[in-house]
């Protein structure tokens, strides 16, 4: 009967087994991935649901609304990835239901606004929150979590700053997937380089600080490389700093972490420190602020340093320019830092640094009304950007299946292997992704995996500094987040185009921010801004 129970075990298991899940008698698990990698797990990690010859959701269908960037793009690519291991476990199926990032929202609203359920899962971008949480769109996933019988992965390894976008008022909502911030890119080689240290000093009369500290440092050394040639092998200048400020694209989001120590005060949350956006006591917009202001008039001293088709430039193309060598600096995302390790797009792999982003030497005091200046500005982290990830819709009819396929995406293997592949969109903010001693990543498994070791140990510090900086940019999460930032959006395009100056935009801002608030409900948008940022009067 031994005998005979072994080799009913044995053959189970090599049924269970499939072209993208293989259970190993060591109790591990491969997964293999859309790409060809390999990806370990174990049993344990997967949870009690899923097992060999376990599909405990088979015949059950679940959607996915998505971004669209492709089969190997950002955020819908990891999608794909997972699809087949997923249905191999489950014995579901998944639909990935695609739409372009400016259509997302919409699409997303209508379905939940109006009921039907068409999508079990979306993934959405933290600023959604106001609009889910206040209409009671999403379902909470602590119950999920604390099981044991789903795919095993937790908050304990997000810093505050992150797990802040997943939860509300304590309660978990989201998914582990991306972690958007921003930090600042540079030429090591260029900017350490002796002979151009040697002329900045030569015209300047200043030591080059490298990376630079502050915004002010920053705009001095691109304005001293914007027309210079460091490039023997193009005859073309290069330039300073790039931006990308196509209206109705990203160009948004780079202001708001550009501005953000210029115009918040530091200290401890009140109603005049570490505050950005509104007045918490009465939704006034902030937006229009001198320190705001004086942000905005400082990028277009900034955009000077770049191309100057940049105006019309959307995300990738202004990263390609940077990872092509010809520019000093951009500061974005962390698809940044793993693009430089792919040698068929970046031809600075090796020389790529990377660093929280700058401060102002001066912000404004909202308390006092004044101008501060001081010798020693802190910084000011960020999680600007979506964090994409996932939420359950409070109108699907499986919603165990759908955080079955959530939770898979977000188990450390899966979650590291996204970090690693620049492609993936998904960025890295967790402790398993810092290296050690900040964190638990070594700096052997990142070379192994195709990253110069100079390059990544200055990457993972940046995105740690940033996320653990002690005044971190406030999130907007209220309903209609998106509509305040597209009239942002629309106003910064105008001042950098020449059509208006910064006051006037950030004051047209403003005015219109206010009739949306009216629009919306104050006394309700109040409410949700003070339960987004902490405020409790």
């Amino acid at each position: 009967m031994a005998v005979a129970a072994a080799i009913g075990l044995a053959a189970a298991a090599a049924q269970a087994d499939s072209k993208y899940v293989t259970w190993n008698d060591d109790g591990s698990v491969d997964l293999k991935m859309a790409d060809g990698t390999v990806i370990t797990t174990s049993r344990e990690e997967l949870g009690t649901l899923f097992g060999p010859g376990e599909k405990p959701f088979e015949g059950t269908k679940i959607t996915v609304l998505t971004l669209d960037s492709g089969v190997r793009g950002g955020i819908s690519g990891p999608i794909h990835s997972l699809r087949p291991i997923w249905e191999d476990l489950s014995g579901g199926k998944l639909e990935i239901a695609l739409t372009p990032i400016t259509d997302l929202y919409a699409k997303m609203m209508l379905d939940l606004r109006q009921g039907t359920g068409l999508y079990d899962s979306i993934m959405v971008g933290a600023f959604f929150y106001g609009d889910l949480i206040t209409g009671d769109y999403v379902v909470p996933i602590d119950d999920y979590m604390a099981s044991g019988e789903y795919p095993q992965w937790s908050y304990d390894s997000m810093p505050a700053s992150l797990k802040n976008l997943h939860t509300w008022n304590g309660v978990g909502y989201g998914v582990l997937n991306d972690a958007d911030g921003q930090v600042l890119y540079y030429r090591r080689d260029v900017l350490n380089d002796p002979r151009w240290q040697a002329q900045f000093k030569a015209e300047t009369g200043k030591d080059m600080q490298v990376p630079p500290r502050t915004w002010q440092q920053l705009l001095e050394i691109s304005q001293f490389f914007a027309g210079k040639n460091w490039d023997d092998k193009d005859p073309d200048p290069d330039h300073g700093t790039v931006l990308h400020l196509k209206v109705g694209e990203q160009g948004h989001y780079h202001f708001q972490s550009l501005s953000a120590s210029f115009a918040m005060t530091p200290g401890e949350l009140d109603r005049h420190h570490n505050v950005y956006w509104f007045d918490p006591t009465d939704m006034k917009p902030l937006i229009d602020s001198p320190g705001h202001v004086k942000a905005l008039e400082f990028l277009q001293e900034l955009h000077n340093t770049g191309p100057a088709a940049q105006v019309g430039w959307s995300l990738g193309e202004a990263w390609d320019y940077f990872l092509r060598g010809k520019s000093v600096f951009v500061f974005s995302w962390g698809d940044v830092g793993s693009l430089c390790q792919d040698e068929a797009r970046s031809r600075i792999k090796g020389v790529c640094g990377s660093a929280i982003l700058p401060t102002s030497e001066v912000h404004w005091d909202h308390a006092n009304g004044t101008w501060i200046e001081t010798d020693d500005p802190q910084p000011v982290g960020n999680t600007t950007g979506g964090s994409w990830h996932g939420v359950i819709s409070a109108f699907s009819e499986n919603p165990e299946a759908a955080y079955s396929f959530l939770s898979l995406m977000a188990i450390k293997p899966v979650s590291v292997w996204n970090a690693n592949n620049g492609w993936t969109g998904v960025d890295p903010g967790y402790a398993y992704q810092f290296l050690e001693p900040l964190g638990e990543a070594k700096l052997e498994d990142y070379v192994k995996a195709g990253w110069n070791a100079e390059d990544v140990k200055e990457y993972t510090a940046a995105y740690h500094a940033n996320f653990t900086a002690p005044t971190v940019l406030t999130y907007l999460r209220i309903r209609g987040a998106p509509e305040y930032w597209d009239i942002m959006d629309k106003n910064l395009s105008a001042a950098m185009s020449g059509q208006k100056t910064a006051e006037e935009a950030l004051s047209d801002t403003a005015k219109t921010w206010e009739e949306i608030t009216d629009r919306l409900g104050r006394e309700a948008q109040l409410k949700a801004y003070q339960e987004a940022i902490g405020f409790e009067g």
